[in-house]
């Protein structure tokens, strides 16, 4: 009986190196494309700030455009311009539509592409 005993304790359990290695791998991949989303979330944050504001102060569709120009001058946005921009009027408010896309390069020939498409109504 003791000797079987001292054959159970004996055996371990855990992770064994390659699950280590494959664990670390996945949390390493996590975090670098975690890392390159952040800033296209924050980004996309920004163009929606934008372009309310824009709808807000503008009345036509070039001061729509100027109005988001300067913000996104101020708010570092390279992926939409004012000129992307689709603005029309509802119901006598201002709607701005926008729609882009960005991709994130992961391996060889694959990439990750988000897709972002909003529109946004002024409150008066």
């Amino acid at each position: 009986m003791g000797l079987q005993h001292t054959a159970t304790r004996s055996r371990q359990r855990g992770l064994t190196f390659i699950g280590v290695i494959f664990v670390g791998l996945i949390a390493v991949a996590a975090f670098a494309i975690g890392g390159q989303s952040v800033p296209i979330f924050l980004e996309y944050v920004a163009i929606k700030k934008a372009a309310n504001k824009a709808a807000r102060d503008g009345s036509t569709v070039p001061e729509v455009r100027a109005a988001f120009d300067r913000a996104a001058t101020i708010d570092n946005i390279s992926s939409v311009a004012g000129k992307d921009l689709e603005v029309t009027k509802v119901n006598d408010k201002v709607v701005v539509k926008f729609s882009y896309s960005r991709e994130i390069a992961l391996a060889g020939p694959a990439f990750l592409v988000y897709r972002f498409q909003d529109s946004t109504e002024a409150r008066n």
